[in-house]
């Protein structure tokens, strides 16, 4: 009996132990407490990182037949240049030939222009004698015709029709001379006009040389471009063969990175002014950099099929690193500042 008591007694126990476990557990549920807070909500995003100061270099367009030039020197992947210092060179023996002969053609044509305008002037001075020469004869005649009084009637008629002819012949030479002024200012001004479009051939020869020099255009770090040779993407390397307008090389201001990616347009809230966030590189794990974020698009637009729209989001970094490099694939952490959940008291 008193071991059969015992046994009653601990179920009895037993059961009001569950029962207010329980009570105790519901209590909790219908009254949390006003400590607690929801937890923060991670936003993810991914991109790419680019430089603020940058510029792509190319393989220059020169005047002349196309084809390909030959990459005669180029600056070293990943090392730093200032502005104005020497990132690539192409051969220039063609473009050398081309403008030493247009600078022949325009001196040749520089010594027909100063040969016609001193003909011109011999021309003028020449025709203006012979007028002067006409004139003269025409005051001699007319001073003749004023004899007329004293004179025979068929000397009068003489000194007449002489005054007559060195009128009108006064009058041709008049006429010839600007003809043969006109004709001779024109011929002069073909001769310049050849002489100037020689002068800017010559010019266009002269300036593929400076174009087949490229200097930084500004103070960065050099990255060499991927170019399609023998059948794999690699970097350009001296002696290569290039073709006008392929890229050639970036340079780009490491000092000051951001981030762009693409934001769907339900986290776009988020994105409030000086909002914070993370960024990760795929390429380096161990490397974490704080960001902000600086602006995005304000349109938001779809891809084909898809209902989702998305925009443009650029995120600042607030320190760089040295290994830091354009298009880098990175991922943007954006935490942005919980609310806590409303409860009663």
């Amino acid at each position: 009996m008193r071991l059969l008591g015992a046994a009653v007694c601990a179920v009895l126990l037993a059961s009001c132990g569950r029962s207010g476990g329980s009570r105790v557990a519901e209590a909790a549920s219908l009254h949390p407490a006003q400590d607690v807070q929801t937890a923060k909500r991670e936003i993810r995003l991914t991109g790419s990182l680019d430089a603020v100061h940058s510029s792509k270099i190319v393989v220059p367009t020169t005047y002349g037949p196309g084809g390909q030039i030959t990459l005669t020197h180029i600056a070293v992947n990943g090392s730093r240049v200032q502005k104005g210092d020497l990132i690539a060179q192409f051969d220039a023996t063609q473009q050398l030939d081309n403008a030493r002969n247009a600078q022949a053609q325009y001196e040749n044509l520089g010594h027909q222009v100063e040969q016609n305008v001193a003909q011109l002037k011999a021309n003028d001075e020449s025709r203006a004698a012979t007028l002067k020469q006409a004139q003269g004869a025409l005051d001699k005649a007319l001073l003749e015709l004023q004899k007329g009084p004293i004179l025979s009637e068929i000397t009068r008629l003489e000194n007449e029709v002489r005054s007559e002819i060195a009128r009108q012949h006064v009058e041709s030479l008049k006429k010839s001379l600007a003809a043969h002024h006109t004709a001779d200012a024109a011929t002069l001004r073909y001769s310049e006009l050849q002489r100037d479009r020689q002068k800017v051939t010559l010019q266009r020869w002269q300036d593929n040389i400076m174009k087949l020099e490229i200097h930084s255009p500004l103070p960065g770090m050099v990255a060499l471009e991927a170019v399609f040779r023998n059948g794999a993407l690699t970097h350009a390397q001296e002696g290569d063969q290039m073709y006008r307008g392929q890229p050639l090389v970036s340079i780009f201001d490491p000092s000051e990175m951001l981030v762009r990616c693409m934001v769907g347009e339900p986290d776009g809230a988020a994105l409030t002014p000086g909002a914070r966030a993370k960024v990760y590189l795929d390429a380096y794990p161990d490397l974490v950099l704080p960001a902000h974020f600086e602006f995005a698009s304000p349109v938001a637009a779809t891809a084909l099929g898809s209902p989702i729209k998305t925009f443009t989001a650029v995120f600042k970094l607030d320190r760089t690193d040295a290994r830091l490099m354009p298009d880098l694939s990175a991922a943007v952490v954006l935490e942005p500042s919980a609310k806590p959940s409303g409860g009663s008291q």
